[in-house]
């Protein structure tokens, strides 16, 4: 079985279900392809050790983990270091969480939009999401994409950031010119 796992993941789907329930058997597989972990019981996908190990490979694996450890922050955040967006599978509680978010979007500004609806209104939150991907000021709060500072810096990171700007910051000469400057950047 871990041979044909090797060559295709999904063959584990294929696997005899006690398989999925064997802890050694999951982490040899998880050893080829961290993937794995999408086919282990729900008792496995709830023991943090191995969840860990499989979101350090992919972020986006948090998805297969159980409830309990998406309100984990240890575990939330290993998969948000790997892959920002993994936010996304993240507890509602861990989504309004300052240092979980600010981690998510240093990895990847798009996470703002998994952020809580409070949190796209922190300046801060909002600064650190576009410097790394100006488009992520479309997630923001109405009142940042009126904030100057804040369109300044997403139209720097990305021109087109211009398109989620206000329509009083769209007419203001400064932010244009700054946004011709960088489009497409």
């Amino acid at each position: 079985v871990l041979t044909a796992f090797k060559k295709n993941t999904n063959s584990l789907m294929y696997a005899h279900k006690d398989l999925f329930a064997d802890k050694n058997f999951i982490l040899r597989a998880m050893g080829t392809n961290t993937n794995a972990i999408k086919f282990a019981s729900a008792t496995l996908r709830g023991n943090k050790a191995l969840v860990i190990r499989a979101v350090k490979g992919n972020g986006t694996l948090l998805y297969y983990a159980s409830a309990a450890l998406r309100k984990n922050k240890e575990v939330v955040l290993a998969a948000i270091l790997n892959n920002g967006r993994a936010l996304k599978y993240a507890s509602v509680e861990l989504q309004g969480d300052k240092e979980v978010v600010l981690a998510a979007v240093k990895q990847n500004g798009d996470a703002l939009g998994y952020a809580s609806k409070g949190l796209k209104g922190e300046k801060d939150v909002v600064m650190e999401a576009v410097k790394h991907r100006g488009s992520a000021l479309g997630y923001a709060s109405k009142g940042l994409q009126g904030d100057k500072e804040v369109v300044l810096a997403a139209v720097k990171q990305d021109g087109m950031a211009l398109e989620y700007a206000s329509e009083e910051l769209q007419g203001d000469k400064d932010v244009v010119m700054e946004a011709v400057k960088h489009r497409g950047s």
